[in-house]
């Protein structure tokens, strides 16, 4: 599936430094309300599907960490728009044939779940700063380990080299509370593993997430507004609704 090109010009009025800048005080007052310190909470801006001016506007309002689900798209915003005062997270599934090419460009690699997929990056990024996928839903499709493999993966990558940061999970479908048992089994892996960095929580169940420990959210929507339409693009896979 041929992807748009993020650096073309865009039918859709570009997104505007001020309207993220308020959506971005929304963020932090719903990390605030859940508990969290929003100084101490890493806030991922997600810019799939979006233009370069979702970027843009990221940086403009002081966000450094940049998500994107996909290679294609990763690589091709990065290009455009340059790499200074950005970390590019990669949040899709890891691909070893890409990783070559993504490896001079992404700053943490959010999605490692496998000691293959930590052998290829290590051979390419010696000491890459990693997290580690948990697979918390049990939903067929999802991307992750299993809980009770968690521990040897994080030894494995550590064997390799890897900066294991922390643990990160995708919250089930449906309703934000129904996330909770999943983000508390997170945040019980991480304590038990000395990983103090969790990555979870989405514009649609933040509060949970922050309530239950994470470190770190992964929003879109509630930076930039409804995602364009996706007719000319893959269908995203259950874990990639960020």
């Amino acid at each position: 599936m041929i992807h748009p090109d993020p650096a073309a010009p865009s039918r859709a009025r570009p997104i505007s430094p001020d309207m993220v800048a308020e959506r971005l005080a929304e963020v932090r007052a719903r990390i605030t309300t859940a508990g969290g310190d929003p100084d101490q909470v890493t806030v991922v801006a997600v810019t799939k599907g979006y233009d370069l001016s979702a970027v843009a506007a990221a940086r403009a309002v002081g966000i450094t960490a940049v998500g994107e689900n996909y290679a294609e798209e990763l690589l091709a915003k990065a290009a455009a728009s340059g790499t200074d005062g950005v970390q590019w997270h990669y949040l899709g599934a890891v691909q070893r044939r890409k990783v070559g090419r993504l490896a001079p460009v992404v700053a943490c690699w959010q999605s490692l779940s496998r000691e293959s997929e930590g052998r290829a990056l290590a051979a390419r990024a010696p000491g890459a700063a990693v997290f580690v996928e948990v697979d918390t839903t049990m939903i067929p499709g999802r991307l992750g380990v299993r809980p009770e493999q968690v521990g040897a993966v994080v030894h494995s990558l550590r064997a390799l080299g890897l900066d294991v940061q922390g643990l990160m999970t995708v919250g089930p479908p449906g309703a934000a509370e129904s996330a909770r048992p999943g983000f508390r089994l997170l945040s019980r892996l991480g304590r038990e593993l000395g990983l103090p960095q969790l990555s979870a929580g989405m514009s649609g169940d933040l509060e949970v997430a922050i309530s239950e420990g994470s470190t770190m959210v992964r929003v879109g929507r509630a930076l930039f507004g409804p995602r364009p339409a996706m007719s000319s693009r893959r269908p995203p896979a259950p874990d990639q609704n960020r």
